[in-house]
């Protein structure tokens, strides 16, 4: 039984339902394949790993703010000096 509604003209259907279906299984089998990837093959860290990790980015992204806010009052203090006159 023909599904495409140019079937009774002879025409052949450019897209028939085998090809939705299968990129349906496609993409079934991707996230499958995703999850079990994400479930047995992952190494997960450790959670006092994670957290010493996380501490050390914020550390770091402190210094770095600070430094940022110290160039931008060395910058702010010249470009006053200069203009200030």
């Amino acid at each position: 039984m023909a599904v495409s509604k140019t079937a009774g003209w002879g025409f052949e259907s450019l897209h028939p339902c085998k090809i939705r279906t299968n990129v349906m299984d496609k993409i079934k089998l991707y996230f499958k394949e995703s999850y079990n990837e994400l479930v047995h093959k992952v190494t997960w860290p450790s959670w006092s790993s994670l957290q010493s990790n996380t501490i050390l980015v914020i550390v770091a992204s402190i210094i770095f703010a600070l430094f940022i806010l110290v160039m931008d009052a060395i910058s702010k203090f010249g470009t006053n000096m200069v203009y200030g006159l």
